[in-house]
């Protein structure tokens, strides 16, 4: 990690926010490729903000995939997960993307924003596998797909305050006519949770959505990327001491709060959904085939793990690949793995998610974790850890 400008190798790629988070002193690492801000002052001071008031996350390393067409919504059905031809325009949706093993490519976020147009957000490290999937996938269906990832900058503003401060935003109107802040004030009162509509920054497009991986109300903000940085800058302005730049470190703490699974973590090509508890997303009852369904419809081998929340007292914090064990004396067995794991800064002790044995994942369940030598007591509990009230 450095906060060095430097030089840039070759295959990484910079943000469009790049120089406002340089100038901003934050500290930079790795992540699929990009050179994103992994801090700017304190990972606890980040994630204490996002719980109290807001913070601010630049997440353009995501990529958006475009199908437009009239059977996109169909070989979105087919390719994804979920029933995606459910959903009406300006609703989003959470969703999965299989391999025909029913192990997970990709988790994704679908918006509807137009008749016969949808945009799917994939994660930075996937987001050109899953391109080129819902290309292949849409072959035979009356649907373009178009990898935008390079088109879109996205910024989230998360936290109590978010709402607020986007009110206070001077500049934001609604797409179409009228475009006043009046509009886009009456627009943001009704956004429901998973929502989204098209709305205008100092009179060029944005996708205003109350979406967000934190745990707490918010919102994402799609913009072109040479609007992103008069964008980020006038929120912060606005917000004041309200809104704080954060950065990778602590939208991980913050995700594993609210029990938020990350892809590489608790997410894989050898996870089944329902072994990470999203068996729900998965849309059996949907018309018609989708690639994954019969792996689904068979399920895991029966002593398959499954994801499962812990918790410990103290401060020592289990680690990702940190082993769990059913006690702590030589004849223990190992039981299973930590997938993520940290001392919650908002509850005070440690908190992890695991991979366990089926027959170990009921609540209150006594089991040990592997913490540098020493096992450390953990009970399983019920994700997710923290839940902000309605």
């Amino acid at each position: 990690m450095t906060n060095d400008p430097g030089t840039t190798a070759p295959e990484e790629r910079l943000s469009p926010l790049d120089a406002v988070h340089r100038a901003a002193g934050a500290s930079f690492t790795d992540f699929a490729g990009w050179q994103m801000p992994v801090r700017y002052s304190s990972d606890l001071a980040e994630h204490h903000a996002v719980r109290s008031t807001s913070g601010i996350f630049d997440l353009s390393h995501m990529g958006e995939i475009v199908l437009i067409g009239p059977q996109a919504a169909a070989a979105l059905d087919f390719a994804l997960a979920g029933k995606l031809s459910a959903i009406e325009i300006g609703q989003a949706k959470y969703s999965l993307l299989l391999a025909e093993d029913g192990g997970i490519i990709d988790d994704l976020v679908v918006y509807r924003t137009g008749e016969d147009r949808y945009m799917v957000v994939a994660n930075a490290s996937n987001a050109a596998v899953v391109a080129d999937e819902l290309r292949a996938r849409a072959a035979g269906f009356d649907t373009v797909v178009s990898d935008e990832s390079d088109d879109v900058a996205l910024i989230a503003l998360q936290g109590p305050d978010a709402r607020a401060v986007l009110l206070e935003t001077p500049g934001f109107g609604v797409d179409g006519p009228g475009n006043d802040e009046e509009d886009f004030d009456a627009q943001i009162a009704a956004l429901k949770y998973y929502r989204a509509f098209p709305a205008t920054f100092e009179g060029q497009p944005v996708l205003v959505a109350r979406t967000g991986y934190t745990g707490e109300d918010g919102f994402e903000l799609y913009v072109a990327p040479e609007r992103a940085a008069r964008l980020w800058g006038a929120l912060v302005e606005t917000g004041g001491p309200r809104v704080v730049p954060c950065g990778l470190a602590s939208r991980d703490t913050l995700r594993l709060e609210a029990g938020m699974p990350l892809y590489g973590h608790e997410l894989s090509r050898d996870i089944l959904p329902v072994q990470a508890g999203l068996g729900r997303v998965v849309a059996l009852a949907k018309e018609g085939d989708f690639i994954g369904r019969a792996a689904v419809e068979q399920g895991p081998v029966a002593d398959a793990p499954v994801l499962v929340g812990l918790a410990a007292e103290g401060r020592r914090a289990p680690r990702a690949d940190y082993e769990v064990f059913d006690g702590d004396g030589a004849d223990a067995a190992r039981v299973g793995v930590v997938t993520s794991g940290a001392l919650s800064p908002t509850l005070g002790h440690p908190v992890a998610m695991a991979f366990v044995s089926p027959a170990l994942a009921e609540a209150g369940t006594a089991l040990f974790v592997d913490v540098r030598g020493t096992r450390i007591p953990a009970a399983v509990v019920a994700l997710p850890f923290y839940k902000r009230a309605s």
